[in-house]
């Protein structure tokens, strides 16, 4: 309660500011006669975390700029630098201008190395995602084990952060460097960044290992004062989570704002939004939602996005109820063009579609529309890439930050945004709509003055872009997209969670039978008995005629007969079923089809089996008693049914990865409770995929070690058992991590979230 007490004190701390201020007079029409009085639409506690002063603001646009800020803003640093990433990586380039033989390098990695070894007080902590190895082809070898070209020296403190829920990812993007200056947005300290913006075809300098990479636009935000004093917190508190360390706050008078960086604005309120994900008894902190939510109610002329993605149902309805009112706002929304690789493509991309093609539908008065920025001369398959989270409402408020307009953004990954009111003051409010001048003038390859006159000429953002549609580099309407059924628009929306699937109640369950077993004691007898029976099968084996008779050639023999006839595949598949409801290990059948079909034909006649034996068992489900069904999943079934219900495929497919009861049972509950079919056969092929694979590649390995027919690839088996073995390694590490979470969400919980007790579900 200690935690929840010094947010609340913060808060309250937070009020004490604004009271002072407005007694004071500052920000008020009366100081101020340009300023006609308008209500805040920041909230503390509703959708923002914070409202704290910045003496000065500044907008940067594209990670050559960021980085050089940073870069300069890094060496005045006196105490602390404080990351917090979504990924980092020591060899990130910081930028490319001629450096002295002794000056500070211009890799990541070796100008951390040199800052704390020319400044004895410094102390870096960089706090990285700890992400899963699907994305670990596009990261750096963790620097920690000292196996890569960087090692991190004495008070450079690299952790990884893995505080978060299955399937979700620390996302937020910010740098602190002794409490006065913040950074915060959407740029990473890491590779396939950097870009200018230019963002030409054939950029020299745009390369990643010596590879070139697309063109990069993204946005952050810098601030100082309070504003950086309250990121520096929200930082630390993270840091504290995933680490249990306290850092101290720092303590110096010097000024680190780099001379190089402009500032926008000065004496302004920033609003710190967040996102974060439910833990233990919180609610998810959904103030990034509500930003946005409130931010497009309130839009009057116009609605200007840049973003990643486009998913979230909740800011396309919101905006699809503003295209309906004859008299509201334009909506500018600019996309990238393309996917990246082909499972981005077939999930993110889908549900990008139907949310476009839903406006597009509801748009009655021509008021919306989607582009895509167009370099001339990119290479066919590749587009600039639009990294940015922005959006500009009017010229009333402006943010930047790392939340995506997709659902797992909203309230599954952690996300920090920060927003600029003008609250009717002329000079904030001129700002602003330069700002996004100058982003429009970067995409339609002009200057921000020629944007202006465009627009006072045709009243729109629109017509404006429209007059530059004939420019080698424009922004473009999207073209035709397809139409998708309703089947694949399931499937894609599992990469789009709209919050974390409860797999906390399959580790709560799990645990809970541990303790109810007690601790574990060596099985002794069972031992001797396996022991002893082998042994007794073993001198069968030898001793007698079976051994002429059983042996592997012949059971090689006898499979290979048995393939031949017509049908055998039919009779293995359906044997499936009856070895889950008896609970035979499937395995087994898998390593016969193998030998007796061949890998290929071995593989798809067993998961067919799989899939099948899981209809007829949920067919069993939907027409079995409750009472019968309950008796069958005993104590699970309440938390099973929940996680089913709640969750669909998502949940059936990791339930196949991790079970909770035994295979039939829990297709039989997913009956019981009208779960679809198809929800049950995908899930089931998707989470016995890895499992049946590693039979089969093993299976084909013994098939040609007893033929001799060929060359035993070793390697490829040693692997395959190797990812098995790594798999359920990571599901017991994932299962220990979740039982400490459960045991100890009461205080450290409560800190994370603060006044997340508050939300409105």
């Amino acid at each position: 309660m200690g935690s929840v007490l010094y947010l609340d004190g913060r808060l309250r701390r937070h009020a004490r500011v604004e009271l002072v201020r407005k007694e004071k007079g500052v920000g008020s029409a009366e100081q101020n006669p340009e300023r006609s009085p308008q209500r805040s639409l920041l909230r503390l506690g509703y959708n923002c975390w914070a409202i704290a002063r910045a003496e000065r603001a500044a907008l940067i646009v594209d990670a050559k700029d960021y980085f050089e800020a940073f870069y300069h803003a890094a060496l005045r640093a006196q105490r602390s630098i404080l990351v917090l990433a979504w990924d980092f990586n020591s060899q990130t380039r910081l930028h490319f201008e001629p450096v002295p033989k002794d000056g500070p390098p211009v890799l990541l990695g070796e100008f951390l190395t040199y800052l704390v070894r020319r400044r004895r007080g410094l102390h870096v902590n960089v706090l990285n995602w700890d992400y899963p190895m699907v994305f670990g082809t596009d990261r750096e070898f963790p620097p920690i084990y000292g196996l890569g070209g960087w090692t991190p020296p004495r008070r450079v403190h690299l952790r990884y952060d893995d505080a978060c829920p299955v399937g979700a990812s620390h996302h937020q993007k910010i740098v602190v460097i002794d409490d006065a200056i913040a950074f915060c947005g959407g740029i990473d300290l890491t590779l396939r960044r950097w870009d200018c913006i230019d963002h030409a075809a054939h950029e020299p300098r745009r390369v990643a290992g010596e590879k070139p990479y697309p063109p990069f636009h993204d946005t952050m935000m810098a601030v100082d004062g309070e504003a950086a004093r309250q990121l520096g917190e929200l930082a630390r508190e993270r840091w504290r989570l995933a680490t249990g360390q306290r850092l101290k706050p720092p303590t110096t008078d010097t000024d680190p704002w780099p001379p190089q960086l402009e500032p926008d604005l000065e004496h302004v309120d920033v609003g710190i939004a967040r996102t974060l994900p439910p833990r233990g008894e919180l609610a998810a902190v959904r103030e990034v939602e509500k930003l946005y939510l409130d931010m497009i109610a309130a839009a009057r002329r116009s609605i200007y996005i840049e973003n990643q993605y486009f998913t979230a149902p909740r800011i396309a309805a919101a905006l699809e109820k503003r295209l309906a009112e004859p008299d509201g706002p334009e909506v500018v929304l600019v996309l990238r063009l393309l996917s990246h690789g082909w499972l981005e493509e077939a999930t993110m991309h889908v549900l990008r579609t139907k949310l476009i093609q839903k406006l597009q539908q509801a748009d009655r008065h021509g008021r919306f529309r989607v582009y895509y920025p167009h370099i001339p001369d990119l290479a066919e398959g590749c587009c600039l890439d639009i990294h940015s989270k922005l959006m500009i409402v009017d010229d009333a408020i402006v943010r930047i930050g790392s939340s995506n307009l997709a659902s797992r953004s909203m309230a599954f990954d952690s996300e920090c945004d920060l927003a600029i009111e003008a609250r009717g003051e002329a000079r904030v409010a001129a700002t602003i709509r330069d700002f996004r001048e100058r982003l429009l003038a970067e995409h339609l390859g002009t200057q921000p003055a020629r944007v202006r006159e465009e627009v006072e000429r045709a009243g729109s953002l629109h017509g404006a872009i429209a007059a530059f549609s004939d420019q080698p580099r424009t922004l473009r309407q999207f073209e035709e997209m397809p139409q998708w059924s309703e089947t694949v628009l399931t499937v894609a929306a599992v990469a789009d969670p709209e919050e974390p699937i409860a797999l906390e109640i399959l580790a709560s369950e799990r645990h809970a039978e541990e303790v109810r077993a007690g601790p574990e004691r060596p099985a002794w007898g069972k031992l001797v008995a396996v022991v002893a029976t082998l042994a007794g099968l073993m001198a069968l084996w030898r001793l007698t005629p079976l051994r002429e008779i059983a042996s592997a050639e012949a059971a090689l023999q006898w499979a290979k007969a048995f393939g031949e006839q017509w049908w055998a595949p039919w009779l293995l598949m359906a044997a499936y079923t009856p070895a889950c409801l008896v609970m035979f290990p499937r395995p087994l059948i898998t390593l016969a089809a193998v030998i007796a079909f061949g890998a290929w034909w071995g593989f798809s006649y067993s998961l067919t089996g799989i899939c099948a034996s899981a209809a007829v068992t949920w067919w069993m489900g939907r027409h079995m008693r409750r009472d019968t069904v309950r008796r069958l999943a005993g104590a699970k079934l309440d938390r099973m049914a929940e996680v089913l219900k709640k969750h669909g495929l998502l949940a059936m497919t990791l339930l196949r990865l991790v079970p909770l009861a035994p295979f039939a049972v829990e297709s039989i509950v997913a009956g019981a409770i009208r779960m679809k079919l198809w929800h049950v056969v995908l899930g089931t092929a998707i989470g016995q995929l890895p499992g049946t694979l590693t039979t089969t590649v093993f299976g084909d390995a013994i098939e040609t070690a007893i033929s001799g027919t060929g060359h035993v690839n070793w390697w490829i088996v040693g692997g395959a058992l190797a990812l098995l073995a790594g798999g359920a390694w990571a599901v017991k590490r994932w299962f220990t991590r979740m039982e400490r979470r459960l045991s100890a969400h009461g205080g450290s919980h409560s800190a994370a979230h603060g006044e997340a007790r508050q939300q409105p579900r």
